[in-house]
């Protein structure tokens, strides 16, 4: 084998498991949810992870709607709260608290659902750097689902 061969072989092979573990923060930005009607942006809350609706592809409520108002933004009005139930779906913080677990994990947080006005318990695990894996769940893990989100 050429000097520039093992060269390369040796440099691929030490920088190999940086690429594999992200860093706490490689998380933050925008992600479209897995049906890409809505943009999701993750940020720090302190020294956790946090998460808001940035965009929807549909902000308004549409004509014929019985859920709201046509043409009126969309609102939380599935949440258990009746006091939230007028909040704007834009805007609206549906991650939360989740903490960096290593490696390519962030644990022990909590993912609403403003389709249903459920919160679940919720783990994160990067796949790529535009892939990231979010599962919500009751209970343990096993109970649950994942969505994908991509940039």
């Amino acid at each position: 084998m050429n000097k520039l061969a093992m060269l390369i072989l040796i440099s691929f092979i030490l920088l190999s498991p940086i690429a594999v573990y992200a860093g706490a923060d490689d998380i933050l930005g925008v992600w479209d949810n897995q049906e890409k009607n809505a943009k999701i942006e993750l940020f720090k809350c302190g020294e956790k992870y946090c998460g808001k609706i940035v965009w929807l592809k549909e902000p308004n409520y549409p004509e014929g709607s019985e859920e709201g108002v046509p043409g009126t933004p969309k609102l939380d009005n599935k949440n258990p709260d009746p006091d939230l139930r007028k909040t704007p779906r834009l805007g609206l913080a549906i991650v939360r608290d989740f903490v960096h677990a290593g490696e390519n994990k962030w644990a022990d947080g909590k993912v609403y659902d403003p389709k249903n006005g459920k919160t679940y318990s919720g783990k994160m695990t990067l796949v790529s750097p535009n892939q990231l894996n979010m599962r919500g769940f009751i209970g343990i893990s096993l109970l649950g689902r994942t969505a994908t989100w991509t940039r």
